[in-house]
């Protein structure tokens, strides 16, 4: 049976690919497909879709700014949201029970309301996977996004444990101890090298010291995965140990989206219940883009972050069924719902692959915030009167700064996408700002600066130093660009691309290396003589 799954999931998620949509429309494809033939899902298949979840929240965590949460844009941007949705998705269907459509007749405004709840929830699986697939996780859009939907899981949670009666242990105050362990899990993470062991811990960490332990006190196992990756975000190797878990995580993620097609029959009520809630999906996009204008996003940010939240929750399923068991929904609304979330998901995947060039058309409509009444995390950049910038302050970037600063002075500005990086450098009375130059987003923010006449791309990353000379190019920048590269291949196709100069690090660092052997400590060797 599984072979079947994997195999279709496949066939599914390759015609997707080719097709130009994320794979993940194919899976669900596959699943509705195999629930035709009457296909179910196994226990199996549904453990390893929860397993997925779980890692993915692990990994949400590990990247989350904890500040991010705290500000008002976010907490009260998510409540603002959910209230205004469910408000007005209640008032919604209680004008359609009014004109007498049979499949609200019977409901209460109770069952309304707690349906329009429902609904007001977006997807935080299906966004965190189409940023990921973007490369636009770090976004300023992006990370709204993900502070909204972290919110809304809050919410939920909130909701679950009331409904459900269930009181979480008096143990539950223990958890209050976990940052003091904070110390012992970062040396571990330390001793864990780089192979099989960081993968091995990084799955303990969220199944075991993170689900599991809240599971045990009677609360969400996934809030624990999350609060877990979010103690560890502030070690150095946050990042490799999100990264080492992504394959493996991206794989049972398949099984989720599977999952969701194989989870009900589809009937011809539910469809017929399924398209009147797909009405309403366009009203959230609506009160989404309100808030982040309310907020005083740039339009780009308010767009793209609508975008990536415009689709209903599989949240909104576990909030139904708990209803459904304490009768307060009819059967029938679970199908609906699960068929309204799989079509959502059908609708939004090829409208966030076409993102950039919705916002391109829509921006010529929508009115801008002037500069100076942008939200302070929003705000354009100025790059002042620096004429050399530096993408990448780390030990090779900081050097070339420092080297450039005595022999130009003080007209240098580099760009570092750690934050408490770059606190560390204007300690140092460097001149760094926060930035990422892998993000479309940074680009699109900075202020055209005429007089940046040289840009040296000092990421680690070589596929980074590439991107970032591609945004350049595309921007029709007239100045100088050096780059570092750690392979000969990435060297190659930095000059392929138009590069002023690359300087391979390795082989720069062994002739490095001999000059300066030469110069202090001068050896006395007698060269060879040839006979």
């Amino acid at each position: 049976m599984e072979l079947l799954y994997i195999s279709a999931a496949f066939l599914a998620g390759f015609i997707a690919l080719r097709c130009k949509l994320p794979p993940l429309v194919g899976f669900l494809v596959a699943g509705f497909v195999l629930n035709s033939f009457g296909f179910q899902s196994t226990p199996a298949l549904t453990t390893l879709a929860d397993l997925g979840v779980t890692l993915l929240l692990f990994t949400i965590g590990l990247k989350l700014d904890v500040k991010t949460l705290l500000n008002k844009e976010v907490w009260g941007g998510a409540t603002l949201h959910n209230l205004l949705s469910t408000a007005l998705f209640t008032l919604f269907l209680l004008v359609l029970k009014q004109l007498g459509l049979t499949m609200f007749a019977e409901m209460a405004l109770s069952q309304l309301v707690l349906i329009g709840f429902a609904l007001s929830f977006s997807s935080t699986v299906f966004a965190i996977k189409l940023l990921q697939e973007k490369g636009e996780l770090n976004a300023k859009y992006g990370t709204v996004a993900i502070g909204i939907l972290v919110m809304q899981d809050i919410f939920a949670v909130v909701f679950l444990t009331i409904s459900s009666g269930k009181v979480p242990e008096i143990t539950a105050l223990g958890l209050f101890a976990l940052p003091l362990l904070r110390p012992l899990l970062y040396k571990i993470l330390d001793k864990a090298g780089h192979g099989e062991i960081l993968v091995l811990y990084a799955v303990m960490l969220a199944l075991v010291a993170g689900a599991g332990l809240f599971e045990i006190v009677g609360m969400k196992p996934d809030l624990g995965a999350l609060l877990l990756g979010m103690l560890m975000a502030g070690h150095p190797k946050a990042s490799e140990m999100a990264k080492s878990l992504f394959n493996f995580k991206e794989l049972l993620l398949v099984c989720f989206f599977l999952n969701i097609g194989l989870a009900e029959s589809p009937t011809l009520n539910g469809l017929l219940m399924a398209l009147v809630l797909m009405l309403l999906l366009p009203l959230k996009g609506i009160i989404y883009y309100a808030v982040f204008h309310l907020c005083r996003y740039r339009v780009r940010t308010s767009m793209l972050a609508t975008l990536t939240l415009f689709n209903y929750s599989e949240f909104g399923l576990i909030v139904g069924g708990v209803a459904y068991k304490m009768g307060l929904l009819p059967g029938t609304f679970l199908v609906a719902m699960a068929m309204a979330v799989s079509l959502s998901f059908l609708l939004a995947a090829p409208l966030n692959s076409m993102s950039h060039k919705l916002y391109t058309e829509a921006a010529k409509r929508l009115k801008e915030f002037d500069p100076d009444r942008l939200n302070c995390n929003d705000k354009l950049i100025d790059l002042g009167n620096a004429s050399i910038l530096i993408l990448g302050m780390g030990r090779i970037g900081s050097g070339a700064y420092d080297e450039l600063e005595n022999r130009y002075g003080k007209q240098i500005i580099g760009v570092e996408t750690r934050r408490e990086s770059v606190e560390l450098h204007r300690h140092q009375e460097r001149n760094v700002i926060h930035g990422d130059a892998t993000d479309p987003d940074f680009w699109e923010r900075v202020i055209s600066n005429h007089r940046i006449q040289l840009i040296l791309l000092a990421m680690p990353n070589g596929q980074a130093n590439i991107y970032a000379l591609d945004q350049l190019k595309s921007r029709q920048f007239q100045g100088k660009i050096a780059a570092i590269a750690k392979y000969n291949d990435d060297e190659t196709q930095l000059h392929q691309q138009g590069i002023d100069a690359a300087f391979n690090i390795y082989n720069e660092a062994g002739s490095g290396f001999a000059r300066d052997v030469c110069d202090h400590l001068q050896p006395q060797i007698t060269p060879l003589k040839m006979y």
